[in-house]
């Protein structure tokens, strides 16, 4: 149960006065619905009215509060666009104040002839005249005192304006109450960061505009917290799955002797090294939960078949789930004649499966005649039963949710290991953040004989030459991606982009240029890959379908239109698409100027590195973490308060707090132990309380 404590705080934001439905339904927009949602909505800057010269000497543009005396209205003409103008003066000159589509007795009620008033709002100048549109505020003299000196900014959506934000926020702040004190006391007085109230009041009611800046002390004690209880949750799942009984799985290694041998290449130091966690983790009686990054093109689907391979030795059955269908019946190709050479019985479950045959497979899979099984989310449909499942392999795991990975390992009779492997190099930061409830393993080493690739950017303006060059290069026998820019968040109009640049290209080429994008069916997409990869066809126009996981080792072009529009993760994934055979490789990113600071960076860093590790901090650091991996992850914890490309620092330490706290007081009941319970509580992480209680 949520403490009483914090009731007030998760009271519905309608409790507040002045918030009726219409109002809540707009704050909903921006993720408000409770008064602790409101107080995680921060300002993003100050309005510093302060500054309260004569109206002469007020600047074009500026901000200023202004005591005029009210000289006459000017009422706008019926039917006329002209707006209402009421003449205002001080001792050194005149203001007018300027109304658009006005209520004529509102503003005679505000600004009686002949009273004084205060008015606080932006100073124009129009033919030499001083002018205020809409001022903010109206007050006379007397209420000077309700005029904030530093008023907070709030961001906003249609159908609210920052008065009414504002007028909720003070509404909420009554209502905080004084918690326990969950941080270490050196800590605090070391940081110089004030109690948990006094920061969020602060936060929300700035003395100076560094108030609310994001790394204000303020500001840094809310994101540790909310660092802090994210590393304690994490900490408190990884350690019920270190006590979750799982089996020891011990192969004879006899099979992927016979791998070895097969392969026309031995397996890199990096391989061999996450090889052996893997082996010595699947051997402990606790469940493995092991994640595995690899850069592009470093050999995971290897390491995958390997831990799979010792999963069969032992007995038992592995499945390996991957997003797409292209990358399920890639993996299946690859890995077919490496698991025939192991005499290893390996099929593929998709979607297309269908009737009779899907039935035969799944008789199959429940008797045990299949020992690895490769698949989309087809896997973890009800009717899919394992004989024996012992591992289970997700690729690109952060295309999946957590509930995804639950429901596959359901499917075992035992508690089945789990390795989660990505080619979306994270940053540590992010690493820590989302899957800190796993062991992490790198492979960085590139197997031998892969060649550099040679990256060069070139200006949209030159497109001709391009198309040239591509012609030039497919009568040499190079087969050329062509990657159609992201145009917005809307498969519609990607789509129409990747048709019209097929269209154009199928007019300077003739009929080498096939076509795939997101809305082809499976077939459809198989189809031209085929194609592609047999080199019926040599230029395979494309949307970011391609962007993980697309192996063909002929390709040795990539060209990315409007490379400014993707971010460095993005395109470092699709021309991981290239310089996948013996054959020089170069990937040419065509842009569109003039280039923001941003987009320049992002293509400078493409042209001076291959490693995807540097590529994904630098990432990070351009671009937050929210947008890190595209749209926002299912995988990725999303925070209110902590900005991790500012707050990476904090993280580490939360992540030593949490630790040390939970080897000194592993169920929380200590003085400081049941204040943390209150902050998880305080950040909805109640799953973690509920391990705590069912130890």
């Amino acid at each position: 149960m949520r403490p009483e404590i914090l009731f007030p705080l998760f009271a519905e934001i309608t409790t507040l006065p002045g918030i009726g439905g219409r109002t809540a339904a707009h704050l909903g927009r921006l993720g408000i619905r409770t008064i602790a949602d409101l107080l995680w909505h921060l300002p993003v800057s100050v309005v510093d009215r302060s500054y309260s010269p004569a109206v002469m000497e007020a600047p074009d543009g500026v901000i200023a509060t202004l005591l005029v005396t009210v000289g006459k209205h000017e009422p706008a003409p019926r039917r006329s666009k002209r707006p209402y103008r009421v003449k205002c003066y001080d001792d050194s000159g005149p203001l007018d104040l300027v109304f658009f589509h006005p209520n004529a007795d509102y503003i005679q009620d505000m600004l009686p002839v002949g009273a004084e008033r205060l008015v606080s709002g932006k100073v124009e100048h129009f033919q030499g005249q001083a002018q205020m549109s809409h001022p903010d505020y109206i007050l006379p003299p007397s209420r000077r005192a309700e005029l904030p000196k530093l008023e907070p900014v709030y961001a906003l959506t249609a159908g609210l304006s920052g008065k009414m934000i504002r007028k909720a926020v003070l509404a909420a702040l009554d209502k905080v109450p004084e918690l326990p004190e969950w941080l270490d006391a050196g800590h605090l007085k070391a940081q110089g960061w004030p109690s948990w109230k006094t920061a969020v009041e602060r936060a929300h009611s700035p003395k100076s505009p560094t108030d609310v800046a994001i790394n204000s002390p303020a500001r840094t004690r809310l994101a540790y917290d909310e660092l802090l209880s994210n590393q304690l949750a994490l900490v408190l799942v990884r350690d019920r799955m270190r006590k979750r009984k799982g089996r020891v799985i011990r192969g004879d290694g006899q099979m992927q002797d016979k791998v070895r041998a097969a392969l026309p290449f031995a397996l890199t130091g990096d391989q061999e090294a996450v090889l052996a966690e893997i082996a010595h983790d699947m051997a402990e009686p606790a469940a493995m939960l092991r994640l595995v990054q690899g850069d592009v093109g470093s050999g995971k689907t290897i390491v995958a078949l390997m831990a799979m391979l010792n999963a069969v030795e032992a007995g038992a059955q592995a499945a390996l789930l991957a997003p797409t269908e292209i990358l399920a019946r890639q993996h299946a190709a690859t890995l077919a004649p490496l698991a025939e050479a192991a005499g290893v019985r390996l099929q593929l479950l998709t979607g297309r499966d269908k009737g009779k045959a899907r039935q035969r497979l799944l008789d199959d899979l429940a008797s045990g005649e299949i020992d690895i099984l490769v698949g989309t989310h087809a896997l973890i449909e009800k009717d899919v039963e394992f004989h024996d499942l012992a591992l289970a392999v997700i690729d690109e795991q952060h295309r999946f949710g957590v509930h995804q990975r639950l429901k596959l390992t359901s499917k075992g009779r035992d508690v089945v290991d789990v390795l989660v492997m990505t080619a979306t190099p994270i940053p540590r930061t992010l690493a820590l953040t989302a899957y800190g409830d796993m062991d992490v393993s790198r492979i960085v080493e590139k197997p031998p004989g892969r060649k550099p690739i040679e990256t060069r950017t070139i200006s949209s303006d030159r497109l001709g030459e391009v198309v040239a060059g591509v012609g030039r290069a497919i009568k040499q026998g190079a087969r050329v991606y062509w990657v159609c820019p992201l145009v917005e968040e809307s498969e519609v109009s990607d789509l129409a982009a990747a048709e019209a640049r097929h269209k154009v290209l199928t007019e300077a080429l003739g009929d080498k240029v096939g076509l795939v994008h997101g809305r082809m069916k499976g077939a459809e997409k198989d189809a031209v890959m085929a194609d592609f990869a047999a080199g019926r066809i040599s230029v395979l126009v494309a949307t970011t379908v391609i962007e993980v996981g697309v192996d063909v080792p002929e390709a040795t072009v990539m060209i990315i239109e409007h490379a400014e529009r993707f971010g460095l993760s993005q395109l470092h994934q699709l021309r991981g698409r290239v310089g996948r055979g013996g054959d020089k490789s170069s990937c040419l990113l065509v842009y569109s100027g003039p280039l923001g600071e941003t987009a320049h960076a992002r293509l400078a860093i493409m042209r001076e590195t291959e490693d995807g590790f540097r590529i994904a901090e630098e990432d990070l650091r351009l671009r937050g973490a929210g947008e890190l991996l595209g749209t926002r992850q299912s995988g990725m914890p999303e925070f209110r308060v902590a900005d991790l490309a500012v707050h990476q620092d904090l993280l580490a330490t939360a992540r030593k707090d949490a630790v040390l706290v939970l080897t000194q007081d592993p169920r929380l009941e200590g003085e400081r132990g049941r204040a943390l319970r209150v902050l998880l509580y305080l950040f909805e992480r109640d799953a973690a309380i509920r391990y705590l209680q069912s130890g």
